[in-house]
């Protein structure tokens, strides 16, 4: 089994409230994400949050997902990401995670659904979406790596972990620009949200 880990606990201080809850066709971004998964074939997601997590729990109590918080969230995403290694290391039937963050709510089922497909014929390391040769999000990562992503330098992030297995990772090309869309400033949700 793939678990989905959506990275939600940073400060969106250059957005100036919480990514999570932007609207986006008459869902959050959460909301929005989470439903993706679902329909592309993952049955258990773990979101982990950090700043404001009190109110954030309470504005995602109606998600079907495990809620995690990190407490030292300022250290950086990789500190997000390790919280959720933790809490998925004790699930023997979890054979690795499909990362995905917050600002990017344009992920396609259909992709997520051929990731995990791919995933489990060549079973990789590591398998990442391709957009005009630049890499996005959703990112799998094989159980396999969880103990290097737990020792991985907090300043490199998770960047650390792939740039060492690049002879282990599968890229998926995809025409699907949502993997590279981080939504993350006013303006950029303007552009691409607002459509103005």
């Amino acid at each position: 089994m793939i678990s989905a880990v959506i990275l939600s606990a940073g400060e969106s201080s250059r957005m100036g409230r919480p990514k999570a809850l932007l609207p986006i066709d008459g869902q959050t971004f959460i909301e929005r994400i989470v439903a993706s998964l679902k329909h592309g074939g993952i049955e258990r997601i773990v979101v982990v949050l950090g700043f404001n997590a009190e109110e954030l729990r309470l504005q995602t109590a109606h998600l079907a997902v495990d809620v995690l918080v990190n407490p030292d969230y300022q250290r950086g995403q990789l500190s997000s990401l390790q919280v959720a290694v933790r809490h998925l290391q004790t699930d023997k039937n979890c054979h690795g995670m499909m990362v995905h963050l917050v600002d990017h709510p344009y992920i396609d089922p259909q992709l997520a659904r051929l990731m995990l497909r791919r995933f489990d014929e060549s079973k990789p390391l590591i398998v990442v979406p391709r957009h005009q040769g630049k890499r996005g999000h959703p990112v799998i990562f094989s159980r396999a790596l969880f103990a290097e992503l737990l020792d991985a330098p907090l300043d490199q992030g998770a960047k650390a972990v792939v740039n060492a297995h690049l002879g282990e990772t599968l890229e998926i090309d995809t025409e699907d620009e949502g993997i590279t869309l981080d939504i993350d400033t006013p303006e950029l949700y303007r552009r691409h949200v607002k459509g103005d």
